[in-house]
């Protein structure tokens, strides 16, 4: 088609010329095809796609992959569901990544599905470094890019038998219903709020909080999306500021009002998640 489209510009030029610049225009459509030659596949949309394979686990209701390192404990009440994936040490960045979501597509393999569908999970888990049966390094290991599937996203894009298949991936925006989501845990001199339900970006790089009489304080993080705080925040009106990992912020104003309890669950504002 491209081709066809240039074969009028290319009129007064000798068949030599026509020939060579026919080349040059081949090689140059073929470096932006899925085989990039920078391990950065490309598709139609001209979106930078990476390449990675993909596994399972879980079983068929995804009851396996409940908890996991992210701290987001049951997916269905956090947000999350079943479209879901654990990621390998290089994708995973000690934490950092949870909550981002990802485009996953099935890749040149009998094993994708007709039409190669493409799903979009949220990372909810940590696939860590393991050793195959002949000792030889599992597909968690660094440096490998890998995604472990709950085992319903898995077969939305490829046949159960196949167990393994490369896949092309990307980032794209978290698609989230209502707000982001704190839960506050943790006791009088300890808070330790799960930040869940995040929309945009979807992985947090920062949060803050601040009382109905404090000024705002940061937050450090304690494990995957668990975020504490020492100071006694008892009786106060919660407000917090979660910024992800692109530096938007989101300002979430008396989120919890002063009568919260450890335990509960409260609602603030949302990311554009466009």
């Amino acid at each position: 088609m491209a081709l066809r489209r240039l074969e009028p510009a290319m009129e007064g030029y000798d068949q030599h010329t026509k020939k060579s610049l026919t080349l040059i225009l081949t090689a140059l459509l073929l470096i932006s095809t899925p085989e990039n030659v920078d391990g950065r596949p490309h598709m139609r949309d001209g979106k930078s796609w990476r390449k990675a394979h993909a596994t399972f686990y879980g079983g068929a209701d995804a009851s396996g992959t409940m908890g996991g390192a992210c701290g987001y404990g049951n997916l269905h009440s956090t947000g999350y569901g079943l479209d879901t994936t654990a990621l390998s040490t290089a994708l995973f960045n000690n934490g950092a990544k949870c909550g981002a979501c990802f485009a996953i597509q099935c890749y040149r393999s009998k094993y994708c599905l007709p039409g190669t569908p493409i799903i979009t999970v949220t990372a909810t888990n940590f696939c860590p470094p393991n050793r195959q049966g002949d000792g030889t390094p599992g597909w968690c290991n660094p440096p490998l890019r890998h995604f472990d599937l709950a085992q319903p996203s898995f077969v939305k894009v490829a046949k159960y038998r196949a167990g393994i298949v490369p896949v092309l991936f990307r980032r794209v925006p978290c698609q989230k219903k209502g707000g982001v989501r704190f839960t506050l845990n943790g006791n009088k001199y300890f808070n330790l709020v799960l930040v869940h339900n995040v929309g945009g970006k979807g992985d947090v790089r920062s949060v803050d909080i601040k009382g109905s009489d404090t000024e705002w304080m940061p937050m450090k993080r304690n494990w995957g999306m668990n975020w504490q705080t020492h100071t006694v925040m008892v009786g106060k009106a919660l407000s917090f500021r979660v910024t992800t990992s692109d530096g938007v912020t989101v300002t979430s104003m008396d989120a919890a009002p002063p009568q919260w309890r450890f335990g509960q669950t409260f609602e603030g504002a949302q990311f554009n998640m466009n």
